[in-house]
């Protein structure tokens, strides 16, 4: 049995008529009855009982008729679904992110694609670059926002925005220039960095800065992300050294200045697999371009 039969067999069943059936199906009627035929030979069952004037369904007919109608409804739901899948209408998508995204456009880029598409299932996860990339490899996220990137020929990146580097430090210290920070303003003070592990990570990026400025920062002090590195800075433990996105909220007991001269910069970039061509993270991948390129 297949399902052209089970709709040719529904559709004699619910006429309780081999002309009106065709007609309804649009065919002729010899074909339907060789077609009916044809399916009680395969089933080893009569299905309906021919009368001169009328025919009516056998018990093996009736019982056809009930599943058949509940086969159909799955098909026709999950024809629906699939569909709504392909089109990106809706599904899930995974999405991992370093802590400093939260504070940029992440937020706006997450509202905007729940706005457009509100049936598919978002999953978020805070992770470092090494976390990000490793999951990325394994399937286990579809869509990674990193900073600066993740180097992998296996993946595609797209920059989102850069900015500079700044120094968030207690709101208690002063500083040798009002309302700007240097370099020099870090001495005797902890460097706050993050994550110690695993290496490299942006914390080479801020170690990598203050060498090629001239900046050994002896006096380290070791975190594993950001939202620890600015608690430690708020009790006065040390300044850490954050993109310029980071310090748009404000945050007590933490001053954020930019450096000047401008230290370094750094990028935000969403990565995702280049064999990963789901429309689901095509349309999370332009929503984030589209948002970036309004608010930077």
């Amino acid at each position: 049995m297949n399902f052209k039969q089970l709709t040719y067999f529904i559709a004699v069943a619910e006429e309780l008529h081999f002309g009106r059936a065709a007609e309804r199906l649009d065919m002729a009627q010899p074909p339907l009855s060789r077609q009916i035929k044809q399916l009680e030979t395969d089933l080893g069952a009569v299905l309906f009982h021919r009368g001169r004037r009328t025919i009516t369904l056998t018990q093996a007919g009736e019982r056809l008729l009930e599943r058949g109608r509940a086969i159909l409804t799955q098909l026709e739901d999950t024809q629906l679904e699939v569909r709504r899948l392909g089109q990106g209408a809706e599904g899930r998508l995974r999405v991992g992110f370093v802590g400093s995204a939260t504070f940029g456009i992440l937020p706006t880029i997450i509202k905007s694609f729940r706005a457009n598409y509100p049936e598919v299932n978002l999953s978020l996860t805070p992770m470092n670059n090494a976390q990000l990339h490793r999951a990325l490899v394994s399937r286990e996220l579809d869509v990674a926002f990193a900073r600066p990137a993740l180097e992998d020929p296996e993946f595609l990146t797209k920059v989102l925005m850069e900015e500079p580097l700044i120094l968030a430090m207690p709101d208690t210290l002063p500083t040798r220039r009002a309302g700007a920070a240097c370099l020099a303003d870090l001495e005797g003070q902890n460097l706050i960095l993050y994550p110690e592990r695993p290496r490299p990570s942006y914390a080479d990026l801020v170690l990598n800065a203050c060498e090629d400025a001239g900046f050994s920062a002896p006096d380290r002090l070791w975190c594993m992300d950001l939202q620890t590195a600015l608690s430690l800075v708020a009790i006065g433990e040390g300044a850490c050294i954050v993109p310029k996105s980071v310090g748009v909220a404000p945050r007590n007991g933490i001053a954020f200045l930019p450096f000047e001269p401008e230290l370094a910069r750094t990028s935000l970039s969403v990565n995702y697999r280049l064999d990963d061509q789901g429309l689901h993270v095509r349309n999370f991948v332009q929503i984030a371009q589209k948002v970036a390129r309004k608010l930077v």
